[in-house]
């Protein structure tokens, strides 16, 4: 631990202060990213939240150390980290093409808690190196995630389209470039006079077929409505 914080681990005005602050600050830090990706917490419930949790952890130590309450000082942290998780659910969607959307900022949710947490117990050490590697991770691996999703040799695939020749000319694309049907899935829905068609299809690619050019081909079929990776 840095010898030079340790007049800031007492429950001082100072202390409070500068706990207080700095969870508004790393909250806000990670806020930002998911505000700048639009994604429906963003950069006040990220603050809202991290400063929320330092509070809690504040109140505890407050209470035990200055009012001398007989009390568990981890009890209010243990139901921020649990309670937080109800929040976090919030931003979690399933679209209807069966797509789970927002789990990266449900975990960031919990995990800017979580250095809530810790900056208001005192520990700036950790918060401050938490909120640099949620950084990395959300900066810079993700572009990595991205770069093996593109070498993956299995993705999923979803269709709409109109007619069975389209469907026809769909699979014989992939005869022709040598992908292996694993799985198909399809429904048809009917809107009074208008039936949409759906398949979901699970394909093994080849070293010769990348996944943006496949959708490109499939997109230029007649009768394709819509395609899009799941």
């Amino acid at each position: 631990m840095l010898s030079i914080l340790d007049p800031l681990r007492d429950i001082t005005f100072l202390s409070v202060a500068v706990r207080m602050l700095l969870a508004v600050i790393c909250g806000g830090i990670i806020g930002m990213e998911r505000e700048y990706k639009r994604r429906p917490a963003g950069f006040r419930t990220h603050i809202l939240i991290c400063l929320g949790a330092a509070m809690t952890t504040l109140t505890s130590q407050y209470l035990y150390l200055v009012l001398h309450y007989y009390t568990d000082m981890a009890r209010l942290g243990a139901q921020v980290v649990a309670g937080v998780g109800f929040i976090g659910a919030g931003t979690i969607i399933v679209t209807r093409r069966q797509r789970v959307k927002g789990l990266t900022t449900a975990a960031g949710l919990w995990a800017a808690a979580i250095i809530g947490l810790t900056l208001g117990a005192g520990f700036y050490e950790g918060g401050l190196l938490s909120t640099l590697l949620i950084l990395l991770a959300e900066l810079l691996f993700s572009k990595l995630e991205y770069r093996m999703l593109d070498n993956a040799p299995e993705i999923n695939l979803y269709m709409e389209y109109s007619g069975r020749n389209c469907l026809d000319n769909v699979l014989r694309l992939y005869r022709e470039q040598e992908l292996k049907l694993l799985d198909v899935e399809i429904t048809r829905n009917s809107d009074g006079e208008k039936i949409t068609s759906c398949a979901i299809f699970t394909l093994r690619l080849n070293k010769k077929c990348k996944a943006d050019w496949l959708l490109g081909q499939l997109q230029a079929i007649q009768g394709v409505v819509l395609v899009q990776e799941l």
